[in-house]
């Protein structure tokens, strides 16, 4: 069996996953299976548009909190949460602690956009 090397690794948000299934739809004509399932899976979503997107993901930067690394920047992009719970319940999961100004500071930014 052929052994699968990675090579890179890059956290990629919805938005940008969705706007290239697009372009392979207009490419292709046609999706296989796989890429309709995802496509299916996206479009249940609310999105923020490519430059919402990208303008949140450099706020979210400037904010300048060593411990976020992109990663947890493109899950916050995805998931939107606009209260502390919903922000610690998206962050729960990784390995990361952030002082509760911090995590004001995010709030408030994704508010904006959300």
């Amino acid at each position: 069996m052929t052994e699968v090397k990675i090579i890179k690794q890059k956290p990629v948000a919805l938005i940008e996953v969705k706007e290239h299934l697009d372009s392979l739809l207009k490419e292709k004509k046609e999706l296989n299976f796989r890429e309709n399932k995802v496509s299916a899976y996206l479009h249940g979503f609310e999105l923020l548009n490519l430059k919402e997107t990208n303008q949140l993901k450099q706020e979210l930067n400037e904010i300048e909190i060593s411990r976020l690394k992109e990663t947890h920047i493109i899950k916050i992009i995805d998931l939107l949460p606009t209260d502390l719970e919903s922000l610690k319940l998206i962050l729960s999961g990784e390995n990361l602690t952030l002082k509760q100004e911090d995590l004001n500071k995010i709030i408030e930014t994704v508010k904006k956009y959300a």
